[in-house]
């Protein structure tokens, strides 16, 4: 009989053995555990007409349109497998723990290889992870205009022994208009907060972990309610840099990017800009006036960031003024300054 793991039980072996996951290439595409290997045992047509099989005539039907439809296949599943494995081991999930999982781990361990399925499959992962972004951590959060460097500043900060999340290097995106350009295509919210996790629980609760202050959708992805609830109460280290120096950011940040990619992300937010900055923004991308541009963007985006600001508690906000961006520099005096803070002060 197969064994069957508990989630943690599951993940803990699976720092060794791979993972197979047996859903459709559309439910893996979706979102899957980082890492994990996809031997669908349906593809998607497949899936689709045993289920619609099953409402129509009944799980017995159903289950021998599956043979049907596998059985061409499964020496190709076990030879995928055998080049996975390591020492023969192999876990294995479906999505809620049922006939897909079992059905596989049967099929390998048939054939020689030592499957574990993992009991509630995908659905109690997902269940697991989201419990795990209620703990209570002591997050201190990086505040500052756009244009000041935060996310570099923060990768700084890491390099210099402070336990940090990158909320923004795992959306693929800055999170402004602009904030897609130059990244990877964004997963969807799903396999961001999966991703989330992985970095999530390497860190010890015990230490202060830095993270940038964000809205809670960063671009097509939104960082999980838990985490964004503890974002928006924790203390935040508001860090205040020339307005001069955040347009030289941005411009050495976005000015080398297609003019029609710039005027795509001005148009986004013209409403919000109004009609007239948005023209003359959009102008002055076709005059390669990129620190115009930035300067009429920074408009809307500071009246935007001091609004959200304004919604915290003042008392848990502690500012520093920094003369220019130098993200090594920066992390040190961050650094040295949250150290310098009275603990009775921050809550």
């Amino acid at each position: 009989m197969t064994q069957q793991l508990e989630i943690s039980e599951f993940l803990k072996q699976s720092e060794q053995i791979p993972i197979i996951d047996v859903r459709t290439p559309a439910e893996y595409k979706h979102a899957h555990i980082p890492g994990a290997f996809n031997i669908p045992l349906f593809s998607n047509d497949e899936r689709a007409q045993v289920g619609t099989a099953y409402k129509k005539k009944g799980k017995e039907h159903a289950v021998m349109l599956g043979l049907d439809l596998v059985g061409s296949k499964l020496s190709g599943f076990v030879k995928q497998a055998k080049k996975i494995a390591v020492d023969k081991n192999l876990l294995i999930h479906c999505w809620r723990g049922g006939m897909r999982s079992s059905s596989m781990a049967w099929l390998f361990n048939t054939a020689g290889l030592k499957g574990k399925t993992l009991t509630g499959g995908y659905k109690a992962y997902r269940r697991y992870i989201k419990s795990s972004f209620a703990k209570d951590y002591k997050l201190f959060v990086l505040g500052g205009m756009t244009g000041s460097g935060k996310t570099e500043i923060l990768q700084a900060m890491s390099e210099q022994g402070e336990q940090i999340i990158d909320l923004e290097n795992l959306a693929h995106h800055k999170g402004s208009s602009f904030g897609a350009l130059g990244q990877l295509n964004q997963d969807s919210t799903e396999q961001f907060e999966n991703n989330l996790y992985e970095d999530w629980i390497k860190l010890d609760i015990n230490k202060t972990v830095w993270v940038e202050d964000e809205s809670q959708a960063i671009g097509n992805v939104r960082i999980p309610e838990e985490i964004y609830t503890l974002i928006r109460i924790s203390p935040v280290v508001k860090i205040n840099l020339p307005k001069s120096e955040r347009i030289e950011w941005l411009v050495k940040d976005y000015g080398d990017f297609d003019k029609e990619k710039l005027k795509a992300a001005v148009i986004r937010i013209e409403r919000r800009l109004g009609g007239l900055r948005t023209k003359e923004a959009l102008q002055a991308i076709e005059l390669s006036d990129f620190h115009k541009v930035a300067d009429i963007t920074l408009q809307y985006y500071d009246k935007a960031y001091n609004y959200g600001f304004s919604k915290r508690k003042s008392q848990s906000i502690f500012e520093i003024n920094l003369d220019r961006i130098d993200p090594d520099k920066n992390a040190n005096e961050i650094i040295e300054f949250y150290n310098s803070l009275v603990p009775n002060k921050i809550n």
